[in-house]
């Protein structure tokens, strides 16, 4: 037999046995499952004194040991192995007792040392030799573990765990706005949901863990009654022995045998009831008592003159009570000492910041891609700990947007400024204001859709996202704002529509490396070949990447991001031109793009070019045109082009102007600032199932 190679990673050794190679596991890898498989075999072998010794001692430092790690954590789930622990420590007594209880009953006839010195010394010592006593001291064990401990420990597993299942959802709501607003990255967001989940685990493997501990003092119990009735009947029937003899003999160990399982029993149901009600703290139980039990002068002084008071009624103990009287109020005026010499050092032992520190890589602070700042006055609209929602409006926000538009976007961060007014708010896309508003806490705002019954009043203002007329309001004008046909939102929502509104409108900026990366890792998850195959292989990330900005930027979702890569891998052989390669990804969403401008309608009413206009466009805007568009043709452009994008509106039609593919692109970059509404479509992107009616025509005489 010789060794092959060190242990890997896992612990895992390879032994080479002849020709054979065998895998040898880590020793932490078959520890447990021997230790169970030796407890078991010791109710099925029977064993000699000397080893019956070892393990009672071994259970009891086990024990021991339990309740000292349970007295030291902090959290519960710092022993989050103790369900099991309790399972395998109960174990462990029964085996312990089933193998007592054999030796008791084939030698109790030659002594009260049959089953070992420490079964012995716990019938003799601890009781007196008097099996009367044992009787009775074990029954107050039994029933301080039963009823007292081990009932209340489960009670509280129990009330845990129902609490903990119940606030698993908002924990989880509270989690997802932390890294929605950027408080934490998404490696804490995993490791505090997992903890959660844990702590839910935990408290109910506890409820059903203090089951093991009543059915040990149960079984305490029978084994007791039948080491006692069957001892007696062993010793005197098989072994002639006397009545008094084989009490002293059989009762006694039996009594022993009770109390040495007993007392482990119940120092681990102290355990348990520890580990259960805890209170989340930074100290282990020694610090939370001695932080607040014995922390406040005043209750000790107090405490002290009670004790005196007692202490000099006629008939009391006056020593007992007037010496524990003086040592109480003693560590009341000491402690109550120190804490005036710690209040008064404390401005003197406060380190001045550093003059002129030398400057440092944690002085450059990265820009944030989104962020919100509001004034003083909003603080409130994000403040949890007064029910303010913002924040989870924020994290809906996101989500919608992610559902819509087909990335996540980057988190929001929200911060004060104070810079701004009161009742001031602003947008920020990596450092550049892209949107700003006002919003009052406490008020309302009724926005006019147009079809408002008359004037309203308040202070009059406009809606920060669409631009529609708006009044503030107060709340108690609510339900009558409506009456009349306005739309009331709070304040919260205002910002939250604002924010969307411009996430929708700057969804280029937002959609960078880091988000087109995870595009293709979500993309991977359903279609792995597919996001493989295509990119970066064929094409380029920075390409990929730029057509999705061109489509973002003329609106264009990009949720079917599988049809996006396959369109990409069909022409990426032929050209790495984003503009181009854009061009053919928007024929293939054609009916993707229609539908999102017009929705479930077959005839779509479109605003036209006049044929002449359409030539000298083509002439001018077309890839290598050989002259240019006059300036005069531009600004007319502009000016129709609003207009008649505002009639189609007016309308009830979606505004979209139809024109030939080669001035597609030229022309959306012209008009988009002018009429920002207006979707551009080329002939190639209306699908062959739609038909086409010209609502408006650009250029046609008056």
């Amino acid at each position: 037999m010789s060794l092959v190679g060190p242990a890997n990673a896992a612990g895992v050794r390879t032994l080479q046995v002849g020709g054979l190679t065998l895998i040898v596991p880590p020793v932490k890898a078959i520890g447990a499952p021997v230790v169970i498989l030796l407890v078991l075999a010791m109710m099925i072998l029977p064993l000699p004194a000397p080893l019956l010794d070892l393990f009672f001692t071994f259970n009891i430092a086990l024990s021991l040991l339990v309740l000292l790690v349970a007295s030291y954590s902090i959290r519960p789930l710092d022993f989050a192995v103790f369900p099991t622990v309790l399972l395998v420590t109960t174990l462990l007594r029964l085996s312990l007792n089933v193998a007592s209880t054999r030796a008791v009953l084939m030698h109790g006839h030659t002594g009260t040392d049959a089953a070992g010195r420490v079964i012995e010394s716990f019938a003799t010592f601890l009781v007196g030799g008097n099996f009367a006593v044992g009787i009775i001291v074990f029954s107050i064990l039994t029933v301080i573990n039963f009823v007292v401990v081990t009932k209340g420990a489960g009670r509280i597993a129990e009330v845990s765990a129902r609490f903990a299942l119940d606030a698993m959802p908002g924990k989880q709501m509270a989690i997802d706005a932390d890294l929605n607003v950027g408080q934490i990255d998404q490696a804490e967001a995993r490791r505090r949901r997992s903890e959660v989940a844990r702590e839910a685990d935990f408290f109910g493997s506890m409820d059903g863990a203090s089951k093991f501990v009543r059915g040990d003092a149960i079984a305490g119990i029978l084994i007791v009654f039948i080491n006692i009735v069957g001892g007696l009947l062993i010793g005197t029937a098989q072994h002639a022995l006397s009545v008094e003899q084989a009490a002293n003999n059989y009762v006694l160990l039996a009594i022993g045998d009770a109390l040495v399982a007993q007392v482990p029993g119940l120092v681990i149901s102290v355990a348990a009831g520890l580990i259960v009600s805890r209170v989340a703290d930074d100290d282990d139980v020694g610090g939370q008592v001695v932080k607040q039990l014995l922390s406040l002068p005043r209750a000790l002084g107090l405490t002290a003159a009670v004790v005196a008071l007692l202490g000099i009624v006629p008939g009391m103990p006056h020593f007992a009570f007037l010496a524990l009287s003086a040592l109480i109020g003693w560590f009341a005026w000491w402690l109550s000492h120190q804490q005036a010499r710690r209040a008064n050092a404390a401005p003197a032992s406060a380190e001045p910041p550093p003059a002129n520190a030398e400057a440092s890589w944690d002085d450059v602070e990265p820009v944030d891609i989104l962020a919100l700042e509001v004034g003083y006055r909003l603080i409130s609209l994000v403040d949890r700990d007064n029910g303010a929602d913002l924040l989870a409006r924020i994290k809906g926000v996101r989500k919608k947007f992610a559902h819509e538009v087909g990335f996540l976007p980057p988190p929001v961060h929200v911060r004060d400024q104070l810079e701004l007014k009161p009742s001031a708010y602003r947008v920020l896309l990596k450092g550049v204001v892209v949107g700003e508003g006002e919003a009052f806490p406490g008020m309302m705002l009724a926005i006019d859709p147009g079809s408002a019954s008359g004037p309203i009043a308040g202070t009059a203002t406009r809606d920060p996202a669409f631009g529609l007329p708006a009044t503030w309001i107060d709340a108690q004008q609510r339900d009558n704002a409506q009456g009349m046909g306005y739309t009331v939102v709070d304040a919260a929502t205002v910002v939250a529509t604002h924010l969307h509104h411009l996430m929708q409108t700057h969804a280029a900026r937002l959609l960078g490396r880091g988000e087109a990366q995870q595009l293709l890792e979500h993309l991977g998850r359903y279609a792995p070949k597919l996001a493989d195959e295509i990119v970066p292989k064929l094409v380029p990330m920075a390409v990929f990447q730029k057509v999705l900005q061109n489509l973002l930027d003329e609106s264009v979702h990009v949720r079917d991001l599988r049809g996006i890569v396959e369109t990409l891998g069909e022409h990426g052989a032929r050209t790495q031109d984003a503009t181009e390669l854009t061009r053919e990804v928007r024929v293939a969403l054609a009916p993707a793009i229609v539908q999102q401008a017009f929705g479930p309608t077959q005839e779509l009413s479109v605003i036209a070019i006049e044929p002449n206009l359409e030539n000298l466009l083509v002439q001018a805007l077309a890839p290598n045109a050989a002259s240019a568009l006059e300036p005069g043709v531009a600004e007319y452009l502009l000016t129709a082009g609003a207009e008649a994008a505002q009639k189609q509106e007016d309308e009830g039609h979606p505004s979209c102007l139809l024109v030939p593919d080669r001035i597609r692109v030229p022309l959306a970059r012209l008009l988009k600032k002018a009429a920002p509404r207006l979707r551009v479509l080329g002939h190639a992107e209306i699908p062959d199932t739609h038909s086409i009616r010209i609502g408006r025509l650009i250029g046609e005489a008056k």
